[in-house]
């Protein structure tokens, strides 16, 4: 993981996150990303919901189950992987 982003979260605080995997599906930006640089880390998913006169990018936590447990699928493949375990 060589990425790394920084939200703000609504009360103000800077929370770090680490960059695992992106794609863009249906022209929204989406991210995998853990709060951790070790495998011990938690996993989610980030959609980007800035519009096109924004100059950076605006990521929201997905929580919907549907939408997140489609793009964990679609990350799985992207990953080659079995189980990742994400975090409504």
């Amino acid at each position: 993981m060589d990425e790394m982003i920084i939200l703000t979260s609504e009360n103000g605080d800077e929370i770090k996150f680490y960059v695992i995997e992106e794609t863009r599906i249906g022209g929204i930006n989406y991210l995998l990303v853990s709060d951790s640089e070790t495998e011990d880390g938690d996993a989610y998913i980030l959609k980007d919901t800035s519009g096109s006169e924004d100059s950076d990018a605006l990521y929201e936590i997905v929580e919907d189950e549907e939408e997140l447990s489609y793009l964990s699928k679609i990350f799985n493949e992207l990953l080659d992987e079995e189980d990742i375990e994400l975090i409504p």
